[in-house]
């Protein structure tokens, strides 16, 4: 019972860690919807993609090796330039990093492409937000489902040594909705607090793009890709974090800069004027 409580804490642990990604895509992707629908974008999103997530459990139990044996016809080489066997793991995970290298890159773009930025800013319900509820609560339960795939494979490995499958089913299953739980009570918070400082938005995405090619890198791994002879290999979870803590602390010391320069400006315009 203590290894089953534990084994449990550890899966709740570990499906709110790789959560966050999957949190700041939601409180960004909701963004698109209208202003009064996005609350229920987001709660909708989150509790089609709890059920979804134990349906997909529920089927990676059933089914895991098919996902992980590669398909004879996406296996082969080209010489001296290229190796791959894809299987149904790597597919998933290739298709969701580079949908979201994609989503990240078109967002970011539109953000510099604007010349009026305040023109922008206030008008948030104009081409931005060019998605309708159900489209965004689409999106976002697709992409909840590529995200779970790696977190409900990791929670099996994690109940691996539970003999009784029907209670590490129940375990996992539990794991899935505790997280979900946090994942409901946490999306609203995470969109008001980039709704108030829009700075950070563009720090969200950047996290969004290594997100990305981290999955990217992971899923030419799984299907083990070689170019020129050189093997695609997966970015380390300890390298992701440090990126990010980077990225956090490099965003925070250059607002402060920039508000000490704001600020310094300001000084001297009243010095002039005086």
């Amino acid at each position: 019972m203590a290894e089953v409580i534990f084994t449990l804490l550890m899966l709740v642990m570990l499906q709110a860690v790789l959560g966050f990604d999957n949190l700041l895509y939601i409180s960004l992707e909701s963004k698109k919807a209208p202003i009064e629908d996005q609350k229920r974008v987001r709660k909708t999103g989150i509790l089609i993609a709890i059920v979804l997530r134990i349906v997909l459990l529920f089927v990676l139990v059933s089914v895991i090796e098919y996902f992980q044996e590669p398909f004879s016809f996406l296996t082969g080489k080209i010489e001296n330039v290229l190796d791959f066997a894809f299987n149904g793991h790597s597919i998933i995970v290739l298709l969701g990093g580079g949908f979201i290298i994609y989503t990240a890159v078109k967002e970011i773009w539109h953000m510099i492409s604007k010349s009026d930025l305040h023109h922008d800013l206030e008008s948030e319900g104009g081409k931005k937000r060019n998605k309708s509820a159900n489209a965004a609560i689409t999106s976002i339960v697709i992409m909840n489902l590529v995200f779970s795939f790696d977190s409900i494979l990791a929670a099996i490995g994690l109940t691996s040594d539970i003999e009784n499958s029907t209670t590490a089913f129940i375990v996992m299953a539990i794991a899935i909705v505790l997280s979900g739980i946090l994942m409901l009570v946490l999306a609203d918070r995470i969109s008001t607090f980039l709704a108030k400082n829009r700075m950070y938005e563009v720090l969200g995405l950047f996290i969004l793009f290594i997100v990305g090619i981290m999955l990217v890198t992971e899923g030419g791994h799984l299907a083990h890709l070689k170019i020129f002879g050189n093997e695609i290999v997966p970015m380390s979870k300890t390298t992701f974090y440090f990126v990010i803590a980077v990225l956090v602390v490099v965003d925070i010391v250059q607002g402060r800069y920039q508000k000490k320069l704001i600020a310094e400006e300001i000084s001297k315009s009243k010095d002039v004027s005086q």
